[in-house]
């Protein structure tokens, strides 16, 4: 595999997220606290999507604990494949829609959902952007959860700001990712930052064993190379920058 493309890059990312549980940072139990203070605006039964769904962490967790269908999208085939998999042996496949699409185009009906949830995900289409073009599926009153890489602080230390500047020139620090909210026709319920354990024990600690089994690989070197200094990176600067969740209701 040549990384040379953009195409061939993403299919080493796909590579590099295989067989995980998590294509990013997460935890079920961080989730479900969050599930529990949105229990007031959330119906008994919610429709609910999962956009940018990777192999189904969340999806499952939704699927799990609300006993409602989950469409769960994503542009990887391979990662569609894998969630088909895991919920047909978590006994919930009567309660996922698997959907290999692309979350910035999607032909549903507006206000068709009450909880749309995404992990990791809006980045790749810009936050603001992203929100913007989800805020018509959901019903008036209904809850988005979305989380961002955003920076805790204004003045990051100078290597954090050079990797990310590159990385994810858009990075924004949670002032501002509440005011695009705002802009995108939402409210500002609640924002939690995932504790900077989660990414360690649900995303990194397996991916560098991941990047342990695919050393060989030397077409895969670029991005086994990058995922590492990112790992790197936020072992020093964890309280500069990290995951905000931002719990958001239509307007």
């Amino acid at each position: 595999m040549n990384v040379d493309s953009e195409t061939d890059y993403i299919a080493a990312l796909i590579e590099l997220h295989r067989g995980l549980k998590r294509q990013g940072p997460g935890d079920d139990e961080f989730s479900r606290h969050l599930l529990q203070e949105l229990a007031a605006y959330l119906p008994v039964n919610p429709r609910i999507a999962d956009l940018g769904c990777g192999s189904g962490a969340a999806s499952l967790l939704l699927a799990n604990d609300y006993h409602s269908r989950v469409l769960a999208v994503d542009l990887s085939a391979e990662f569609i494949a894998e969630l088909s998999t895991r919920a047909q042996a978590a006994g919930l496949a009567d309660f996922i829609t698997p959907i290999n699409a692309d979350m910035a185009d999607l032909n549903w009906p507006n206000e068709s959902i009450d909880l749309l949830w995404s992990e990791g995900a809006a980045y790749q289409l810009g936050f603001e952007n992203a929100l913007t073009r989800w805020r018509p599926l959901i019903r008036s009153g209904g809850i988005a959860v979305i989380s961002e890489m955003s920076w805790f602080i204004d003045d990051a230390p100078p290597p954090a700001q050079t990797y990310w500047q590159t990385a994810y020139p858009t990075m924004a620090n949670e002032l501002d990712n509440m005011a695009r909210a705002k802009r995108a026709g939402f409210h500002v319920l609640i924002t939690r930052r995932l504790p900077s354990a989660a990414w360690w024990a649900n995303y990194y600690e397996p991916l560098k064993i991941r990047i342990q089994q695919l050393n060989s690989e030397s077409s895969l070197a670029p991005v086994l190379r990058e995922t590492e200094q990112e790992m790197a990176l936020f072992a020093q600067y964890s309280d500069h920058y990290g995951y905000t969740f931002y719990v958001l209701q239509a307007c």
